[in-house]
């Protein structure tokens, strides 16, 4: 089949999933040097959610994307995609487990690792097997057990990050279609490995010490600030202008929940008015790069979603690594109307 256009990754199912144990921030207080409301003055977060012992990311992973698929309807994927920063093993990738486990066969699978911005990482990757005709349908999965690598006795991460999955399938599309993605800006900056790093684990370092211990090390949280909300500005002004938007058409800001006051600063400087800017990290803290599909569908399931809405996607991480996109919100399936279990989707 001949295109006049390159084939587009177009939206066509979505889910999410949380593990059911919730970490309040009265539970921090017993453990660390804070309180609830230092945390919420400097975070916006009041709780978070974890995963139980023995639960591993791709057991997050297979109940979002058994989710997504659900809402897809009837038709497999020709591939899965997994975005983590917290892979099962090592080696190998986790995918293609998922993969299997979700029943897809033998389906081309593999890990993205960009951190917070994985998400958008991912789609990438999405897209471009869909444009070179690799695949017709891919299930694109977020999914973190960050808890896994913090320091418990860490202020500084202990109190940010929660666990949790957020899954999208994507179709070859047409590029005016409602649900395409639009043009995806990413970037990175090396000079900055040091601000957000787990020193210990990899090649460079092997074995964990008191000066490289394997768990998230953040140095410098306002210089990250900085440049969260430098970057992410940056690459949304790019992306609505390649889409032909101006920042007054975006209906729904929808970005990484890293810190409420990062949101915040970007809605700001972006002029998008705080009543379009979408959030969730009081709930769920910061769930690195599954935040985005976990709020998308927190925003599909409340009805702020439908069809027409105008989405900015934006986020940031560690690497540092950065991105945004736009897309034109579809007629998904609409999921049931009464409150759903707490283990099934974010509050």
């Amino acid at each position: 089949m001949h295109h006049r256009h390159p084939r587009a990754a177009v939206l066509t199912g979505i889910g999410s999933w949380l593990p059911p144990d919730t970490v309040t921030n009265a539970d921090l207080e017993a453990v660390l040097d804070t309180d609830d409301t230092w945390i919420r003055q400097r975070t916006g977060i009041a709780s978070r959610r974890r995963v139980a012992p023995g639960m591993a990311t791709s057991d997050l992973a297979v109940e979002a994307g058994r989710r997504a698929l659900a809402s897809a309807g009837p038709g497999t994927v020709d591939a899965v995609v997994l975005a983590t920063t917290t892979p099962d093993r090592l080696c190998p990738a986790t995918a293609p487990d998922v993969a299997t486990r979700l029943g897809l066969g033998e389906v081309a699978a593999h890990d993205v690792s960009a951190v917070c911005a994985g998400f958008l990482y991912g789609l990438a990757s999405a897209a471009g097997l869909i444009a070179t005709g690799t695949a017709e349908r891919v299930l694109l999965i977020a999914a973190e057990a960050f808890s896994t690598l913090i320091d418990p006795r860490d202020r500084a991460t202990a109190v940010l990050f929660g666990d949790g999955a957020g899954a999208v399938v994507l179709r070859a599309g047409e590029p005016d279609e409602p649900g395409a993605i639009g043009p995806i800006v990413l970037g990175s900056d090396g000079r900055g490995q040091e601000l957000l790093n787990v020193p210990a684990g990899g090649s460079r370092r092997r074995e964990p010490t008191g000066e490289h211990p394997r768990h998230l090390r953040m140095t410098q949280g306002s210089r990250v600030y900085r440049e969260a909300v430098t970057r992410m500005t940056e690459a949304s002004r790019t992306a609505l202008e390649r889409a032909g938007w101006r920042p007054g058409d975006v209906d729904r800001l929808v970005t990484h929940q890293a810190n409420a006051r990062i949101g915040t600063a970007l809605g700001e400087a972006l002029a998008i008015p705080p009543e379009r800017r979408a959030a969730n990290i009081e709930h769920v803290g910061n769930t690195a790069g599954a935040s985005i599909p976990l709020l998308l569908d927190e925003e599909h399931r409340s009805g702020a979603l439908t069809a027409g809405r105008r989405v900015l996607l934006a986020g940031f991480g560690a690497g540092l690594s950065w991105g945004a996109t736009t897309l034109v919100w579809p007629l998904t399936a609409r999921r049931p109307a009464s409150r759903p279990a707490a283990t099934d989707v974010v509050r």
